[in-house]
């Protein structure tokens, strides 16, 4: 099944690569640094229905792509000392610091060997409830059963809604309404119990999948000990918190830093925000981060930091190294700044 969004953003890509545009508009648009954003790391071979894939890249790209970034004389600095070259507004050489969100295993395993060769920090959120299997990667469990069935009964207070899975097409597109049923109509508590009665009808643990890709508190412990490691919070239960109340989500986003307190010893300075999009962030979440005392907060909102994000240190954004995006030349476009403006409708400086 063909992604238009996805064809369309490539052709954005090579149009601006291609045109020239990129090195000229590095002048006025590169800005002072970068935030790259990761997920899973890992030369394991994919055999999924591939809705999830641009969560995932490999080791041998994440080195081309540092080796690249050290060739263009960026330095790679941990977040503190991002948000400190933030704060201290001096005009220095550009730099990169490197995140992953929810604290896949792979990140230790595969990621910081490589990590290790550049000298390139990296901060890991982690969010206490996928840890700890109160939550589910939900995406990756609906992957799972939508790969597995021919057809998929999906409970709703309207009654049951029947998606036919018997081809792939077919699939791509039970799985990405169901994924807007459950992000949209459902309340984000209420997630759980539909994936795990969905997982039940397909024999699926739906649990399996937190076990086999996530840390937990040991592996974590071992990973902040790590000097090239910070860990930061992603919330308690990876919740959308614009669609909570504000105190839930108050709780949210300060509880976090309790629980990774508690377990760790010490309070994250970090937070991302989970999904970080226009509709999972705004103005209350940004503020509700400040006053939970985080020195930084990051969004999911596509764009490279500018000398004025220090006044914009709880919505910053990031740049997706994304797994269908792996080209070493799409990078090196976006690192231009070019398509900041292209994605965020001509804003330069990007924020929420």
């Amino acid at each position: 099944m063909i992604d238009r969004g996805e064809l369309l953003r490539k052709l954005a890509l090579n149009v601006a690569r291609y045109s020239l545009l990129g090195p000229i508009a590095g002048s006025f648009l590169g800005g002072v640094g970068a935030i790259l954003m990761l997920h899973r790391v890992t030369a394991a071979r994919d055999e999924s229905l591939g809705v999830n894939r641009h969560l995932t890249v490999a080791p041998d790209f994440l080195d081309a792509l540092l080796t690249e970034i050290g060739r263009r004389e960026y330095r790679f600095v941990s977040m503190d000392e991002a948000v400190d070259r933030l704060q201290a507004r001096t005009a220095s050489e550009r730099f990169v610091t490197i995140t992953a969100d929810d604290a896949y295993r792979d990140n230790v395993t595969e990621a910081l060997p490589v990590l290790e060769k550049h000298n390139a920090p990296i901060t890991i959120y982690v969010a206490p409830g996928l840890i700890e299997g109160k939550v589910l990667l939900w995406w990756d469990v609906l992957e799972q059963v939508v790969l597995q069935r021919d057809t998929v009964q999906l409970p709703t207070p309207a009654g049951p809604l029947r998606f036919d899975c018997a081809t792939p097409a077919e699939k791509v597109r039970a799985n990405r309404e169901i994924h807007d049923y459950l992000t949209c109509e459902l309340r984000e508590e209420e997630q759980v119990a539909v994936i795990r009665d969905l997982a039940a009808a397909a024999g699926i643990d739906p649990i399996a999948a937190n076990r086999a890709t996530l840390m937990n508190w040991d592996e974590i412990r071992a990973a902040k000990a790590h000097p090239l490691v910070t860990i930061g919070a992603h919330t308690v239960h990876h919740y959308n918190l614009m669609r909570l109340s504000e105190d839930r989500a108050r709780r949210e986003i300060s509880d976090a830093a309790g629980i990774l307190e508690i377990e760790l010893g010490a309070r994250p300075g970090h937070m991302a925000y989970p999904y970080g999009y226009a509709s999972a962030v705004g103005p209350r979440e940004v503020e509700l981060a400040r006053e939970a005392g985080y020195r930084s907060a990051v969004t999911t909102r596509h764009g490279l930091l500018q000398a004025e994000h220090a006044d914009h240190l709880h919505s910053l954004p990031r740049i997706s190294v994304n797994g269908r995006y792996q080209r070493i030349a799409h990078v090196r476009t976006m690192l231009s700044g070019i398509t900041t403006p292209i994605a965020n409708r001509g804003r330069r400086v990007v924020t929420i």
